[in-house]
């Protein structure tokens, strides 16, 4: 449940009470502070029908000047609300997060600042270390700090909506961090030879169809934490398992010449940041996150079955892949 709150021109009021009534508002009120200024009128929705409302009052108020939409939470209500049926024709499998809601806080995982880059310095030096000295802790809490889930959401959900500018922002906030987690890794390699490599960077030179069902779990889960408010620092984990160990050890088998173990590793690489995007699309399209207007609509359409179709190829090649090193090629 959350607070929508509409400040608008005055003249605006009777049509934002008749909206709140018709689009099935828990409760709304208003006030004014003089006659020809602007009005706030404040709506309590329910979580299935709050996007309904938030679109309705963006297609009234599109052409307004001097206005504003705030979401607000809602931490509780009293008398308690009777359970609110969803609205006619949807269903609550939709997301209980909106699309504007989704697009704050997956817009600030796509920055490309100086955080995100420190970020991805320490976890690779901390992911480096733990594979090299076969520590399994220490490579877990490298995955904590890593911050891979943000940028590709960021590029799942930028598909899903056809928004090319946050298509370009994540691509290169992705590109960013794996490009400088591969540089860095290469030079740990180079300054910390792994002559004879461990249990824990053998693991990550080879990929199996677990391995593909893992990545694929990890991006869904990152969405369904996402649209339903659940809490995404483990599955932020779950991500950086699928990313950042075989960035690392892709660098640091490069920096040891060690070329059949670093193929491994790509390999690795390549099917796990496929696989985890196309979950994340899927699920985006599952939970029906959809752009508002008809003209958003038919662009993210032309974008999800272009890039759909291009991750889909990839997907079958790298698969393919797998398939041939594992049954195909010789021992």
């Amino acid at each position: 449940m959350k607070l929508i709150e509409v400040v608008a021109d005055g003249g605006y009021l009777d049509t934002l009470t008749s909206l709140a009534e018709q689009q099935g508002a828990l409760d709304y009120w208003h006030g004014q502070t003089a006659d020809g200024q602007r009005c706030s009128i404040r709506m309590l929705v329910a979580d299935e029908n709050r996007q309904t409302i938030l679109d309705a009052l963006q297609n009234l108020l599109a052409g307004a000047e001097d206005t504003r939409i705030v979401l607000l939470p809602v931490e509780a209500v009293l008398p308690r609300p009777s359970d609110v049926q969803a609205p006619e024709g949807k269903s609550r499998k939709s997301t209980s997060a909106t699309r504007e809601e989704l697009y704050s806080q997956i817009e600030k995982g796509a920055r490309l600042d100086a955080n995100f880059l420190i970020l991805v310095f320490l976890s690779t030096v901390v992911a480096a270390i733990g594979l090299l000295e076969n520590n399994v802790a220490v490579v877990v809490g490298a995955m904590v700090i890593a911050p891979l889930l943000g940028p590709n959401l960021a590029l799942a959900f930028a598909t899903t909506l056809g928004d090319r500018d946050l298509l370009r922002q994540s691509l290169k906030t992705n590109l960013a961090g794996v490009s400088f987690t591969l540089l860095l890794s290469i030079g740990i390699g180079v300054v910390f030879p792994a002559a004879v490599p461990g249990p824990e960077l053998m693991a990550r030179t080879d990929i199996g169809f677990a391995g593909v069902i893992l990545a694929l779990a990890s991006g869904a889960a990152a969405v369904l934490s996402l649209t339903t408010g659940v809490a995404t620092a483990l599955v932020g984990v779950m991500v950086a398992v699928a990313l950042l160990p075989p960035t690392a050890t892709l660098g640091m088998m490069l920096a040891a010449q060690q070329r059949e173990l670093a193929a491994g590793a790509a390999l690795l690489l390549a099917v796990n940041v496929v696989s985890v995007n196309v979950a994340a699309n899927l699920v985006f399209l599952i939970k029906g996150v959809r752009p508002r207007t008809w003209l958003e609509k038919r662009k993210a359409r032309q974008s999800v079955v272009w890039l759909g179709l291009f991750w889909a190829l990839a997907l079958a090649v790298l698969l393919g892949a797998v398939y041939v090193r594992h049954f195909v090629a010789p021992p």
